[in-house]
């Protein structure tokens, strides 16, 4: 049945706060979930951080007083959620474990959003980034086995093939071949904001987790490996932030956060098999239609703007987190070679890409490469996961 988030009320506001025993939720089993729970914690967790990092922007750029007490009062909620979905990871996982699941997200997120986005030009977007991040899962599975000896398979459980994707060394690009075109505001299909918001907010969490667990690793080639991608996707957000029309006014922007949430949860409710876990995503729901309404009224108030000028009258489609295999291997085929050129993509190597490219490498193998040669030095060979076939590793044309 379509659901419209702007016609349910949630749960007050004063019923929502959490007491401590409420926020202690009981984690995940690793070895007894469904990988695709895990990746519904993972992508919420980054859904809920960008929801009270873009709070805490607007607050302070706002001068209205009663507007910031506002957001603070719904920030302080969103906090709590973001606690209570984060906590549900275990503690018993490693951060490599973690990291492969983190990997798993972007490669399936961003393909499913790729396979269903209606813009060409954001379809090519999310299609061009998620074989980097595929690329990035069959790094880390390599140093997975180099350092605790066990295989990347173990966490994905076949649903993502574990290969090389667009090799690593070819994403460091020159930071003005990063920003993409943005959406029209007035224009771009509702679904296409969401997408826009999910992605950016994934990659940004993702850039957020790296910068903070690379240091902890003892391992040279771990410490270098994290570095190294923390980098890359500080340039997936600028890629995906990039694509978000930069006219959208705070209100309107503050509307399509929480409208985006209420679709997120209301997808992941729907798929969810753990029943522990599917009570939170349903908990969390009616929390934040009620967060929806108040965003609402502040558009009304400070735009001049009803809702339904600005979200879609009912949710689309639920978004899925299943297997993209056939997907992926298209997209391999497809678009190994390309690189960024402006806004647009080309498949020669031009003259930013490779200045960027002598700059940073310094006539060195980056630690992308070093941990393969690493692993082949190791165990006799590279970790890799493929379902049939064999794909060769791309090279960007040098002019």
């Amino acid at each position: 049945m379509p659901f419209n988030p702007l016609e349910h009320r949630g749960i007050p506001m004063d019923r929502q706060l959490r007491t401590w025993r409420e926020l202690d939720v009981p984690p995940i089993d690793p070895d007894h979930c469904d990988p695709y729970t895990r990746c519904r914690i993972i992508a919420m967790n980054g859904i809920e951080m960008e929801a009270v990092w873009f709070s805490h922007h607007m607050a302070r750029h706002c001068p209205d007083m009663d507007v910031k007490r506002q957001l603070a009062a719904t920030r302080a909620i969103e906090s709590q959620q973001q606690k209570a979905v984060n906590w549900l990871l275990p503690g018993v996982s490693s951060v490599l474990e973690t990291t492969l699941a983190y990997e798993q997200v972007a490669v399936d997120l961003t393909a499913w959003v790729a396979r269903m986005e209606p813009d060409p030009y954001l379809k090519q977007a999310y299609q061009f980034g998620v074989l980097e991040d595929f690329d990035h899962l069959y790094r880390y599975a390599n140093l997975y086995e180099m350092i605790e000896h066990r295989k990347a398979e173990e966490v994905v459980q076949g649903l993502t093939e574990v290969m090389p994707g667009r090799p690593t060394k070819f994403h460091h690009r020159d930071p003005v071949d990063n920003v993409r075109e943005p959406y029209d505001r007035t224009q771009a299909a509702p679904l296409s904001k969401l997408h826009a918001l999910t992605i950016m907010a994934a990659e940004q969490q993702t850039m957020n987790f790296y910068c903070n667990v690379g240091p902890e690793y003892m391992e040279p080639i771990a410490r270098q490996l994290y570095q190294e991608i923390g980098l890359i996707e500080e340039e997936h957000v600028t890629h995906y932030e990039s694509l978000v029309d930069p006219g959208e006014t705070w209100w309107e922007q503050l509307v399509n956060h929480e409208y985006n949430e209420c679709y997120l949860y209301h997808s992941f409710m729907r798929q969810e098999p753990d029943p522990k876990v599917k009570a939170i995503w349903e908990l969390h729901l009616n929390m934040e239609l009620e967060h929806l309404r108040i965003a609402c009224d502040l558009l009304r108030r400070h735009d001049g703007r009803e809702p339904e000028q600005v979200c879609a009258p009912e949710l689309p489609d639920a978004l899925t987190f299943e297997p993209n295999k056939g997907y992926v291997r298209e997209l391999l085929d497809a678009q190994m070679d390309l690189t960024t050129l402006g806004a647009g993509y080309v498949r020669e190597a031009h003259e930013r890409f490779e200045a960027m490219q002598a700059k940073l490498n310094n006539g060195d193998q980056p630690p992308s490469e070093r941990v393969i040669d690493q692993h082949r030095d190791m165990l006799g060979g590279e970790y890799r996961v493929e379902s049939e076939g064999e794909h060769p590793v791309p090279s960007l044309r040098v002019r």
